[in-house]
């Protein structure tokens, strides 16, 4: 179970602070895959972001009763200077994962060959999201983190990535953030969305796409 309640959080802007996310208060249940929807700026990945931990909110508390994953697409989780296998010694530290078996896999899924020993800096934007996605699907999360990006790379890869996400999928539950439709009716059962900081439920995915292809001028 992942709990938010009251939650809000706030940046420094020009005028004063910003609210992106205002008394937000919700159950991500286990079993529950759910899609996030809004517009540029609605606070989608902030929100992903106070629930994997990576900020805490100005006020409310996040309580994790389950292993979270970090926010895939979120670029925060590898160092650019260290090596991707430098990374993957760091990371299995830290979550207690056997580093030679880790390797084994983020190698073979990530297909970047020798980038492998040369700083994340380096790499391109692709090749970076092909090694956090090998890196978050080596390790078995109750709740997998999804901001954007869900298969990346040409289509024999894409194809590799959904069927990697589906398998974990059986023994976990996904948060997804994605402007595709197909994707989220892919993954997804429920759906919420992110409008002027407060975040709306619907009874349905389906519901929760009406609502918000409306609220966009039918986008």
């Amino acid at each position: 179970m992942i709990h938010l309640e009251n939650v809000c959080k706030s940046y420094p802007a020009r005028m004063g602070r910003k609210s992106v996310i205002n008394d937000v208060s919700i159950d991500f249940v286990p079993g529950r895959n759910t899609a996030i929807m809004g517009g540029n700026g609605a606070g989608k990945s902030t929100l992903m972001r106070l629930i994997s931990g990576a900020e805490v909110p100005d006020s409310g508390k996040v309580e994790r009763r389950a292993s979270v994953s970090w926010p895939l697409g979120f670029r925060g989780g590898l160092h650019g200077s260290l090596t991707g296998r430098e990374n993957l010694a760091f990371i299995a530290r830290i979550y207690g994962r056997n580093y030679p078996d880790l390797l084994d896999f983020v190698e073979d899924f990530a297909e970047i060959g020798n980038y492998m020993q040369q700083p994340v800096r380096t790499y391109s934007s692709g090749m970076k999201a092909r090694l956090s996605f090998g890196v978050s699907m080596a390790i078995q999360f109750d709740y997998y983190l999804i901001d954007e990006v869900i298969a990346v790379g040409d289509v024999s890869f894409k194809r590799k990535c959904k069927i990697v996400l589906s398998d974990r999928l059986k023994d976990s539950t996904v948060l997804l953030i994605s402007h595709s439709t197909s994707i989220m009716k892919e993954f997804c059962q429920h759906g919420v969305v992110m409008e002027n900081g407060r975040l709306l439920e619907f009874g349905s995915l389906n519901k929760a796409i009406k609502y918000y292809e409306a609220s966009q001028g039918g986008a």
